[in-house]
């Protein structure tokens, strides 16, 4: 290595290499500022141990004490100056995926047709089990949280936290937003939410219903989504069609099942998205590890080394130095005054 190059690197490696320009400072004192005698007194100096560079005693212990200040000043001018290394390397995750998910809150939620470890469960609580597990392996997503009933609520920003994405979602309850349906508007509420993302903006939208509120219609939120760069997942989550006729969940003109599953997909195709059908909770965790492939979680970033600040060996080793220089002086000072 150049002996530029070499006086490059050792000053990069000081966050303040300018500190270091107060190493001769003693030596500059001693140099232009003269001992000015009077009555034969040495030049005054406010600092013991400045006096001590500045003007050497005589006797080997003098010589030790100036050596000890002067070896204490220069590590003290180089902990001035942060010192830094360079870390283990780390390769942090990359990602610009923009994750939200919609669930559904009506009425219908509340429907005991799912199972959980053999035990009868309604499928808010089902969908909660799997989307927990599900936000377990999102980690480096940003993450929202959207409920929707007959309105649609942000109930979390975009954030890392997935544990508070977690927690908010077991305290919903059915019919918190309302008792019906407004696909529509939980579509349009994620695209304002999502529109000053950047990179990759998916919505995973969740429903066991019909769309029968709202101000916006599924089909028009679903072109705002396409045009703003949004990417749509449905999932029809309840049990079969014949299961959901006899419990009465039809359309309001009677004759169609609960679910219409021709729309949801509709929504899938015109933002590039897909369309999912979950009949149980089992499926409904195939689903989302389906999407688990579809949006991976993260991509090896560029290895970066973090600095680290090594002035505290420096400034410890100066106040070690520091003090055997001049404790002991100062003992002797009241020892003399007592003879």
């Amino acid at each position: 290595m150049s002996t530029p190059a070499a006086m490059e690197g050792l000053l990069s490696a000081f966050a303040w290499p300018w500190m270091l320009l107060a190493l001769p400072l003693p030596w500059v004192l001693r140099r232009w500022w003269p001992p000015a005698r009077s009555e034969g007194d040495a030049l005054r100096v406010p600092y013991a141990g400045l006096e001590s560079i500045v003007t050497p005693a005589a006797g080997r212990g003098g010589a030790r004490a100036s050596w000890l200040l002067w070896s204490a000043w220069a590590l003290l001018c180089i902990a001035a100056a942060r010192p830094q290394g360079l870390g283990p390397p780390e390769h942090p995750p990359r990602t610009a995926r923009d994750l939200m998910l919609a669930v559904d809150l009506s009425g219908s939620m509340s429907e005991e047709d799912m199972v959980i470890g053999r035990r009868a469960v309604d499928r808010l609580t089902a969908a909660k089990a799997v989307i927990a597990d599900f936000l377990e392996r999102r980690a480096g997503d940003r993450i929202g949280l959207i409920v929707f009933g007959q309105r649609a609520y942000a109930v979390t920003p975009m954030t890392f936290d997935r544990d508070s994405v977690r927690q908010q979602l077991d305290r919903t309850v059915v019919g918190l937003a309302g008792r019906e349906t407004a696909i529509g508007d939980a579509i349009a509420l994620a695209v304002r939410r999502l529109q000053d993302g950047e990179g990759e903006r998916v919505l995973v939208l969740l429903t066991d219903g019909v769309s029968n509120a709202g101000a916006l219609r599924p089909q028009k939120a679903a072109e705002l989504a396409r045009d703003a760069g949004l990417r749509v997942h449905t999932i029809a989550f309840g049990s079969d069609e014949d299961g959901l006729q006899m419990l009465g969940f039809r359309l309001p003109d009677g004759g169609e099942p609960a679910i219409d599953e021709a729309a949801l997909q509709a929504i899938a195709d015109t933002t590039g998205g897909r369309a999912f059908r979950a009949r149980d909770t089992e499926s409904l965790a195939g689903i989302y590890a389906e999407i688990d492939r579809l949006e991976p979680v993260e991509t090896p970033g560029p290895a970066l080394r973090a600095r680290v600040e090594r002035y505290p060996w420096p400034l410890a080793a100066g106040c070690v130095l520091l003090l055997l220089a001049l404790v002991p002086r100062s003992w002797r000072v009241p020892m003399r005054g007592a003879r």
